[in-house]
């Protein structure tokens, strides 16, 4: 299979690049880590603006009406940079669950309103949710939704399918969780809240599917960048009158690190390639969430490795994808929980 991009598809990557390098200096997002949120709300809108956020939204409601092949190309961007906006819980989870309510998307493509997904509990996985549905009222608790203290309305996962629920409602109950990578999540209970159904256990299918896929995609450029920082200081970086790129020890070190991302990058796209083409994705998807967690840890660490003391300075860049990768690590399955679903699902194929 060819994962080359179409010219429009380049120009896409290009335009988003140039807007998320321009902003996303070191200074910036070390200004950006001490607000309340965390959130660049500003590169946000911006992202709309310029018709990324909206990329795979229907043109009714402000998007582009393009497919999810573009939406990886701006995820694989924003995660090469680790630009502190809620890509993953807009662009990955919650709007295209929305496409068959118009309402419900008023301002997301521009970036004004932001929607995100409910899908962890406090036990169980996120696969077999427990959130209970009756006569229309939702009832159950959910950890760690992604930006979902500023989301408008929640995508929610139950037992019998897939809601959608105002955050503006009496019945639900809002805590700020903070986590490592410096942007807080929300602990979300509904009590009884009207809940709009949105599909049933399939669209909770989809929904899971399509943030799999986020993930992996944020974490592939993610790594990328990591990979380049790696290379870069061994380059640079002498001791005893020789770059430490010419160590075997780093050399080794650098070129797993490079089989690993391409591992990452190469599972990611192919898995996102099969949900763009209507194909079964299931196995493709947990394949690419083990590489996307295990190979994703072996980069991340390999590059603090090889940069000694300086990838742990917080004024140094490299902390950045340390802390989004291990965020996304967790998100949907890590690395052992994928490898067990993906091994029942062959036994049983």
């Amino acid at each position: 299979m060819d994962f080359s991009l179409t010219s429009d598809q380049e120009e896409l990557r290009s335009l988003a690049r140039q807007i998320l390098t321009d902003v996303c200096t070191t200074e910036h997002l070390k200004n950006i880590s001490t607000t309340d949120s965390g959130t660049d709300l500003a590169l946000w809108r911006t992202l709309g603006d310029a018709g990324l956020v909206g990329i795979g939204l229907p043109e009714s409601v402000g998007g582009a009406g393009l497919g999810m092949i573009e939406i990886s190309v701006v995820l694989e961007e924003i995660g090469r940079v680790a630009a502190p906006v809620p890509a993953f819980a807009v662009m990955g989870l919650a709007a295209n669950s929305l496409v068959a309510y118009p309402d419900l998307l008023d301002g997301v493509a521009n970036g004004d309103v932001i929607v995100t997904a409910a899908i962890h509990e406090q036990v169980g996985d996120a696969f077999h949710p427990a959130t209970k549905v009756v006569d229309g009222k939702i009832t159950g608790t959910k950890v760690c939704v992604p930006h979902g203290l500023l989301a408008k309305r929640f995508v929610v996962t139950a037992a019998d399918g897939l809601y959608c629920v105002e955050a503006s409602d009496p019945n639900v109950t809002i805590t700020r969780q903070d986590t490592t990578s410096g942007v807080p999540d929300a602990l979300v209970q509904f009590n009884g809240a009207t809940a709009k159904c949105l599909g049933t256990s399939a669209a909770v299918h989809d929904l899971v599917n399509r943030g799999i896929s986020a993930a992996c995609l944020l974490t592939s450029g993610a790594c990328q960048s990591a990979l380049a920082l790696m290379a870069e200081y061994a380059k640079g970086r002498f001791q005893f009158e020789k770059a430490i790129a010419s160590f075997q020890a780093v050399s080794q070190r650098a070129g797993d690190a490079y089989i690993d991302t391409e591992g990452v990058r190469l599972t990611a796209w192919h898995a996102a390639w099969r949900l763009s083409e209507g194909l079964d994705a299931d196995a493709a998807l947990l394949s690419a969430k083990f590489w996307a967690a295990e190979g994703g840890w072996r980069i991340m660490h390999g590059a603090h490795h090889v940069h000694g003391g300086v990838g742990v300075d917080r004024d140094y860049p490299l902390h950045r994808y340390f802390l989004l990768h291990k965020q996304l690590e967790l998100q949907l399955g890590s690395t052992q929980p994928s490898l067990a679903r993906l091994g029942n699902m062959l036994v049983n194929s």
